[in-house]
């Protein structure tokens, strides 16, 4: 792979995460020119310049992130609104993400069966996905349906939830799953 992938970590605590860190740990492993920026370490000081620059250097922008309430956490939503601004990726002169590939890459802890039609959430994933859709239309950027793994929850000593290992074993069928998208758009 020769394109550069900026991942931007919408994780609001990668610490006490048991998939996604994981992930970019397997990004960082297997994909050469990635570059990883992790906004739970930025404690909501979000340097826009510098985040400017990386998405100016990124050929493909990966969001890896946690379902949370049928829509992205919230620290990665104030990363969006503070660095896709006006005259840099969208309005008069705002062209800077034209042509940049965008590939949501999501972590969900129910399962597949609760994002079908009048499962639990009423709506697939694609349809709560459509707001990073359309901020990527806005800005000229070609939009790449989400890759999801599903039953992602570890609760310890919960019987009914996956263990552990079931958890990092679907990370790392997750960080494939991303791999191989970024291979094909490469």
């Amino acid at each position: 792979m020769t394109k550069n992938v900026l991942v931007i970590s919408g994780h609001p605590n990668l610490k006490e995460s048991h998939a996604n860190r994981l992930i970019l740990e397997e990004y960082q492993k297997n994909i050469p020119n990635v570059v990883v920026h992790k906004l739970d370490e930025y404690e909501h000081n979000i340097d826009v310049q510098k985040e400017q620059e990386a998405l100016l250097k990124a050929d493909i922008i990966v969001f890896q992130f946690p379902f949370y309430w049928y829509a992205i956490p919230a620290v990665l939503k104030l990363w969006i609104e503070k660095v896709f601004t006006r005259g840099f990726s969208h309005g008069s002169g705002g062209n800077k993400l034209r042509g940049k590939h965008l590939l949501p890459s999501i972590t969900i802890g129910a399962p597949e069966r609760a994002y079908i039609s009048k499962g639990n959430a009423q709506y697939s994933v694609d349809e709560l996905c459509r707001p990073i859709e359309q901020t990527a239309n806005l800005c000229g950027m070609i939009y790449h349906a989400p890759i999801c793994e599903y039953g992602m929850t570890y609760v310890e000593g919960v019987k009914d939830y996956n263990t552990l290992e079931d958890v990092q074993m679907k990370a790392k069928q997750l960080s494939k799953k991303v791999l191989l998208s970024l291979k094909e758009i490469d």
